[in-house]
């Protein structure tokens, strides 16, 4: 375990970030079925009032206590038992404490049998207001260009508690949401010019008779979202792979014809990623393109774009390669993550890899339906340049880490050296189909996915994954030429580590696969320009 050891950088934790990140006694035994949000937002004091439903099951022997996360300076008033998940006149007035960040919510549990209850929670308080979003997460309380309310809320990284009570943990997501959140006073869902949108479709509630946004999949807790602003909407619709799919699009209303002008790539990409990586995850949402007041997010079925309407991101080519100045980054990417972050969902923060490792690489699939393979390959290897290598990928597990940035543009490495490793492109799409084909609407570990790959591809996939997702070393080809042999291996690699790397000079090429133990090949030229496989992430 020596590669695994030396490449991790310690980091203190606190019971907080056990509490956050962990499955404790507060958790182990109750999971969510759906969350009903009834909040209003005070626009004048920034502000939060709501109440949250909490269905849940109880699975396994309670303890006395339940762990609620409500982040400070938000305060919980109330919370009450529902025996059945609807007989109000059967509530029960539960006591709480709070410990920080965490509530725990005391009741001999272990008296009720295993089945559905439901907890109501009232509470208010001051928000964390979003410091840079959508990376320094929380509210956001803003004015658009011509001074009208823009509000909205990112908070993958901070946590949904960050505005709602709930479990919020990665691992357990509820199978349905009701989403309704509004400004306080004088406020009617599409009256005047102020529109509330969130996740799902829009519905009249049976219970209020409100019209409501109500989510019909499973669902991340920080992808539940809202946005608030004076805007206009259209419709569209594909024929995909499962039938039709509505399309929605919310835009500022100064920004509509624009926008329907930079929208119309959707279309183009939807058909794209159902064709590499199987039917849109939510059908029965739809989908949706919303204008955000930050960069963008991956909020299901409401993705979140704050691109400017550029190309590139924010206008520059993250992969220095041109190739990114050919397409909107955020469209792309953010829509990405319905298949991976939204379908196929971590149940560690540390396993984030999976989301955007993955994501990134859908960039890549993109560029290679609009602009063809050999952009596509040119496009991802050029991110490759943003690598940092500053700790692993793969992060702490149970403390809600989520490892290095590198995620991103090395995890889509990890993916592309996997394709080039199969050397098969039908059977590389269709693992990427049978992956979300499998863990539709599912949790997962890395372990799980990696071993997936691995009886996929029926390839020795391990050394890899440990290489570049456990460690910070990258692979380097140490080689020299003498007698007319070309002398090689591999250095900062972990033990069983090889790839097959395609070396040449000039029209001299041969294949070869380093390992840590010096090999040899004839080799007719004594030049000191040889050139290795640009598709794999070595160091020459």
């Amino acid at each position: 375990m020596w590669y695994l050891l030396s490449a991790n950088t310690t980091f203190a934790y606190s019971r907080q970030d056990s509490l956050r990140g962990g499955n404790g006694s507060g958790r182990n035994w109750w999971d969510v079925r759906n969350y009903n949000l009834d909040v209003l937002l005070d626009t004048a004091s920034k502000e939060i009032r709501g109440k949250v439903i909490i269905v849940f099951d109880i699975t396994n022997t309670p303890t006395d206590s339940m762990q609620i996360d409500l982040q400070e300076p938000l305060v919980i008033d109330e919370i009450e038992l529902i025996r059945d998940g609807s007989r109000v006149d059967e509530n029960i007035k539960l006591s709480f404490v709070k410990e920080e960040n965490v509530w725990w919510v005391q009741h001999p549990f272990k008296t009720l049998a295993k089945g559905k209850y439901a907890l109501s929670i009232k509470y208010h308080g001051k928000p964390r207001e979003a410091k840079l979003p959508p990376w320094d997460g929380g509210l956001i309380w803003t004015k658009d260009s011509t001074g009208k309310p823009w509000l909205a809320v990112a908070c993958q990284g901070l946590g949904a508690s960050s505005w709602w009570p709930c479990k919020d943990d990665q691992g357990d997501e509820p199978i349905s949401m009701d989403i309704n959140v509004k400004p306080f006073a004088n406020y009617k869902q599409g009256s005047g010019t102020m529109v509330s949108i969130s996740n799902g479709k829009l519905k009249t509630s049976l219970t209020t008779g409100e019209q409501v946004w109500q989510v019909d999949n499973a669902i991340n807790n920080y992808d539940a979202t809202y946005y608030i602003g004076d805007y206009v909407s259209w419709t569209d619709t594909i024929m995909g792979e499962k039938g039709k799919l509505d399309l929605s699009f919310y835009v500022l209303r100064h920004n509509e014809a624009k926008a329907r002008k930079h929208f119309a790539v959707v279309k183009q990409m939807l058909h794209c990623f159902e064709y590499w990586m199987g039917p849109y995850p939510f059908y029965e949402d739809g989908y949706k393109l919303v204008e955000a007041p930050y960069l963008g997010m991956e909020h299901q079925s409401a993705v979140a774009y704050g691109n400017e309407y550029k190309l590139g991101y924010r206008g520059i080519d993250r992969s220095a390669s041109g190739i990114g100045m050919l397409f909107d980054f955020i469209i792309v990417h953010e829509s990405g993550h319905e298949w991976y972050g939204n379908n196929i969902t971590a149940k560690d923060f540390a396993d984030n890899w999976l989301h955007e490792g993955f994501t990134t690489y859908t960039e890549a699939l993109f560029a290679e339906c609009a602009f063809g393979k050999e952009k596509a390959f040119q496009y991802t290897r050029g991110e490759w340049l943003n690598i940092r290598n500053d700790r692993p990928v793969i992060g702490d597990y149970g403390v809600h880490d989520d490892g290095s940035s590198d995620k991103y543009d090395k995890g889509s490495a990890v993916v592309h050296m996997i394709r080039m490793l199969m050397n098969d492109d039908a059977k590389f799409r269709q693992l990427l189909r049978k992956m979300n084909e499998t863990y539709w609407h599912q949790t997962v570990t890395s372990a799980e996915i990696e071993n997936f790959i691995i009886n996929f591809t029926g390839i020795e996939l391990k050394p890899l994954f440990d290489q570049y997702l456990r460690t910070t070393s990258i692979p380097t080809v140490d080689w020299y030429i003498k007698k007319k042999e070309l002398h090689y291996r591999f250095k900062n690699t972990v033990p069983g580590f090889t790839l097959p790397l395609e070396v040449k000079e000039g029209n001299n090429k041969a294949n070869i696969r380093p390992t840590a133990e010096w090999q040899s090949i004839p080799w007719k030229k004594g030049g000191y320009n040889l050139e290795f496989s640009r598709d794999f992430l070595v160091n020459q």
